[in-house]
């Protein structure tokens, strides 16, 4: 019964691959056909002498079967081009025609690699998937299929239940018999040459002859070469190319290159003079223009050979690749900020100046309670203000210039280190609370010596006389000229800068309850433009002329590598928060450290037109500051969030002007009002400024 379903599925596929072959019209030859083959089916199950079922119900079920296979095969769509080589249909929309002679199009594929990949990796069936090249479908495969291309790939038969081992059949005996099993004589046209052939060949030499039919010349095989610059009208080939770039042309001919050139374009003596000094590319002619009486005169061009040379070279130098430009609106390119008025409040107006200083005001600073303000200056004195009225309370000399000042940050502590020359003068105002001033004399005179003396670096003493009626309380002796002095947070500690490249000791930090005085380095790092204690960790900023190192005070060891990325750094600044740091350069720069984030400028700002010479934080407000040589101060919004994945919000919000330049100096300090959005500057004009 197995072999007869194989059989019946043989002849259906026979009668299929049959009926496709004729055209749609003919139905009849179709029936016709149909007719002849069950016949011939009927004689192959008579010749198989089947008896375990009737004739007629094998040939009732096999009909059924052919007729459900017709009726499977007339859904399918079929492509009827026959055996030919598919690349034929390559350059067309179709693939082909079904049976009823209309086009197969090509199904839609836009997909590129990357969703080809995407495919690939989403797909649980892609593995499976394989093209059509009749009808260029995807097709995926069954179990069955797959299977089948497994054991083929194995080598093995493609049917499961077939078995290669079973015992072979002897269709002939082994005896040797005497007659042959057919003795049909041959036919005769196998021994004679074809009649047919021969009329074939001969019309086809025939053709030949007369030219209608042209042998096959072997392709050449020599290349072909063709000029890159040959033509540009866009009909040629090269004109076609969606990259080709022209050839350069030359430029044409004018007045000058004539052989009777108008008298303006002949050079004089020194013009001709000027011109032969001057570098072959940095002439606007690359010849004498000259005068000839007639054309018969005109000698040989002596640049003509170096003339088409460099043509040459602009032709096979000339970049073979067009750039294709991006159309972009500047405005797009513009960060989008907020505005200014949403970022109140910041100080917009000057609102008082306190005059006073005859020369140079280098440094100022702010009390804690935000109601006194000190500045010093190059007139050798010390002068103390009201803030709210710009009114001289007090004025302190000095034995020499003053360069820095800072006021303690601790409230409960009233005291002003002031530094000039190698000096440093711890001064006590006695401005405000009395209460405060007094804890601050006794704090300073019960200080008592201890048994073992040891050497310092620094000499301590303490102020009597007239400078103890003045304010002077303690006097620090430095071995060399102190630059900057900067109090630590808790205000016991003090920090003064002594710039020396050649010396280890640059930086010295004094404590004052305990009169004792320690380098904190070693070795010379550079040379130290200002330090600064951190506002809330054991952290030391040193800033040097290209690096700012942040020391760990505990573990005594360097923690971080700023690098500003400027030339020369002139000041630095801590955030309240102490992850970020401002730093100003010579170089009219202010970078914007994130330490949190790298130790490369998060930000660079370059607002400022001259040297930057001091920067500053509002210690509540998100605001800072940098004064500049060019007589401005710009106030910046600076919000820092407490979302480590938010990066800090730097908006420029106000440029500040009162201060003139003076001997090509402008701002000098810069410091905010430790409560109040109010801003103070000192300049080279002997002024100090409050902005609000």
């Amino acid at each position: 019964f197995k072999s007869l379903i194989n059989i019946s599925l043989q002849f259906s596929n026979f009668l299929c691959s049959r009926f496709e072959s004729f055209p749609i019209q003919s139905r009849q030859k179709q029936k016709k056909l149909l007719h002849t083959g069950m016949s011939k089916f009927t004689l192959i199950l008579t010749s198989l002498n089947l008896q375990v079922l009737d004739k007629c119900k094998i040939f009732s079920s096999v009909s059924l079967l052919v007729f459900i296979t017709f009726s499977v095969r007339s859904q399918d769509i079929r492509n009827t081009v026959g055996n030919i080589p598919m690349e034929w249909y390559k350059d067309y929309p179709h693939i082909g025609y079904d049976l009823d002679g209309k086009k197969l199009f090509k199904p839609i594929r836009n997909k590129d690699e990357l969703d080809e990949f995407l495919d690939k990796m989403e797909n649980p069936d892609y593995w499976r998937t394989v093209q059509d090249k009749m009808t260029g479908a995807d097709i995926r495969l069954s179990d069955e299929q797959v299977d089948l291309v497994h054991r083929l790939q194995q080598g093995k038969f493609g049917d499961v239940n077939f078995n290669e081992y079973e015992p072979a059949i002897d269709f002939f005996s082994n005896e040797v018999m005497i007659h042959p099993v057919t003795n049909r004589p041959q036919d005769k046209r196998s021994f004679i040459p074809s009649l047919i052939e021969k009329e074939k060949v001969g019309k086809l030499v025939h053709a030949i002859k007369m030219g209608w039919i042209k042998p096959r010349r072997p392709k050449e095989t020599t290349p072909q070469y063709y000029d890159l610059w040959a033509k540009e009208d866009p009909n040629s080939i090269l004109g076609r190319h969606k990259m080709h770039v022209p050839a350069p042309k030359m430029k044409l001919p004018g007045h000058e290159e004539s052989y009777n050139p108008p008298p303006e374009y002949l050079m004089s003596e020194e013009e001709r003079l000027a011109w032969e000094q001057q570098d072959p590319e940095d002439r606007k002619l690359s010849f004498l223009p000259q005068k000839f009486a007639c054309l018969r005169a005109v000698p040989a061009y002596s640049r003509f050979i170096h003339e088409r040379f460099e043509r040459c070279l602009d032709l096979y130098l000339c970049p073979r690749q067009r750039k294709m430009r991006v159309n972009v609106n500047p405005e797009d390119l513009i960060p989008k900020l907020p505005k200014p008025k949403d970022l109140q409040p910041f100080p917009t107006t000057q609102s008082l100046v306190y005059r006073g200083h005859s020369s140079l005001v280098r440094s100022i600073s702010v009390s804690p309670s935000g109601q006194w303000l000190v500045s010093g200056s190059d007139d050798c004195t010390v002068r103390f203000w009201e803030v709210s009225t710009a009114r001289c309370l007090k004025t302190v000399e000095v034995g020499g210039a003053v360069k820095g000042v800072a006021w303690n940050p601790n409230p409960s502590i009233c005291l002003v280190a002031v530094s000039y020359d190698d000096t440093v003068v711890l001064l006590n105002p006695g401005l405000g609370d009395r209460l405060v001033c007094t804890a601050s004399d006794q704090l300073i005179s019960s200080y008592e010596e201890p048994e073992e003396v040891k050497d310092q670096l620094v000499q301590w003493a303490v102020a009597e006389g007239e400078g103890h009626e003045q304010g002077h309380r303690l006097i620090l002796k430095h071995p060399k000229a102190v630059r900057q002095v900067t109090w630590h947070g808790k205000g016991d500690y003090l920090a003064c800068v002594m710039p020396d490249n050649g010396s280890s000791l640059q930086v010295v930090i004094h404590q004052v309850s305990k009169r004792r005085t320690q380098n904190p380095f070693r070795k010379n790092k550079g040379l130290v433009q200002c330090v600064s204690f951190h506002p809330i960790r054991p952290y030391f900023f040193v800033a040097t002329q290209r690096y700012v190192r942040v020391y760990n005070l505990i573990k005594q060891e360097l923690t971080k590598k700023l690098m500003a990325n400027c030339k020369w750094i002139s000041s630095m600044a801590i955030h309240p928060g102490g992850d970020n740091v401002i730093c100003g350069s010579y170089d009219c720069r202010l970078a914007w450290f994130d330490l949190d984030l790298s130790t490369k400028p998060y930000k660079v700002l370059r607002h400022h037109k001259k040297a930057l010479r001091s920067v500053a934080y509002h210690r509540h407000y998100p605001l800072f500051a940098s004064g500049s040589d060019d007589g401005s101060v710009i106030v910046c919004h600076g919000m820092v969030y407490n979302d480590l994945l938010q990066n800090p919000l730097i908006v420029p919000v106000k440029v500040l002007k009162g201060h003139t330049i003076t001997h090509d100096l402008g701002v000098l300090d810069v410091t905010f009002h430790p409560t109040q959005p109010w801003v103070f500057s000192s300049g080279s004009d002997g002024t100090v400024r409050l902005f609000t």
